[in-house]
């Protein structure tokens, strides 16, 4: 299956969007700090039969930077915006770490447009006695390394040899990541309070030696969240999608099928 791209207009924002798929329930899948980058194999499996839209958000990748995002829940407005706009209905949500915080503040605002949640490593919550990994002081090496729990694809991602405009989007990223999560530092402390408000079946998914966001989060965010389901992986870090794609997207898969 192809993922094509193109610009939209939403907000008087110009958003890149990739899309896979034209028929089918949709999939709006919300990437994490470090954009769309290595996700193709994962993206391609939850595609299948479905139609599925993902955005670089605003000010990573190459979508517009926008002054008025100042904040994860500005972003999650946004996204509504963008599912009313497009008269979406029925919307399986995929977030990852900061995508999946994304879907988390969209869902306890108006879930009146999604049919599912999928939290996979989710950033957004605190845990007491389970600090997070902080991202914004570890080297670029530490970072890579404590990404995944297999090194050896952490020495590939080190070994590659990026491209100056490769670089640019990387470093573009951070700057947003930066903006919309450096204090408070990666989290909403409004957010877990109003968790009980999500109205659709969610899973949490979570690799169990994740270095950034502590294994301990997963069951804590089922605890917040009616009747959602926690699956930890094995032998996995922050990166499921890219660590362990197949096993992250049958979960997802099931999730979808189930509530379809």
């Amino acid at each position: 299956m192809t993922a094509t791209s193109s610009d939209l207009m939403v907000d008087n924002l110009k958003l890149r969007v990739q899309r896979q798929g034209t028929d089918g329930p949709v999939v709006l899948f919300l990437h994490g700090a470090g954009g769309l980058a290595g996700f193709p194999p994962f993206l391609q499996q939850i595609a299948k039969g479905r139609r599925l839209i993902a955005p670089d958000h605003p000010g990573f990748g190459q979508s517009q930077d926008a002054d008025l995002i100042r904040d994860v829940p500005d972003m999650a407005m946004f996204y509504l915006d963008l599912i009313e706009q497009l008269d979406l209905t029925d919307v399986h949500v995929v977030g990852h770490s900061l995508g999946g915080w994304i879907a988390a503040e969209m869902a306890v605002r108006n879930s009146s447009r999604l049919k599912s949640l999928s939290l996979i490593s989710p950033a957004g919550v605190r845990l007491k006695g389970h600090p997070m990994g902080d991202i914004f002081i570890w080297s670029p090496e530490e970072e890579v390394r404590n990404l995944f729990c297999d090194q050896s694809i952490a020495e590939r991602q080190l070994a590659q040899e990026l491209s100056s405009e490769q670089i640019d989007v990387m470093l573009r990223n951070r700057y947003t990541f930066t903006k919309l999560a450096w204090e408070p530092r990666g989290f909403n402390p409004a957010l877990q309070k109003w968790l009980h408000r999500v109205k659709v079946p969610t899973q949490v998914i979570w690799g169990k030696q994740d270095k950034v966001l502590p294994p301990a989060l997963a069951a804590h965010w089922g605890r917040l969240i009616p009747h959602a389901r926690v699956t930890t992986i094995e032998s996995c870090g922050h990166l499921p999608l890219i660590e362990k794609p197949e096993e992250t997207a049958q979960l997802v898969n099931a999730h979808l099928n189930e509530v379809a």
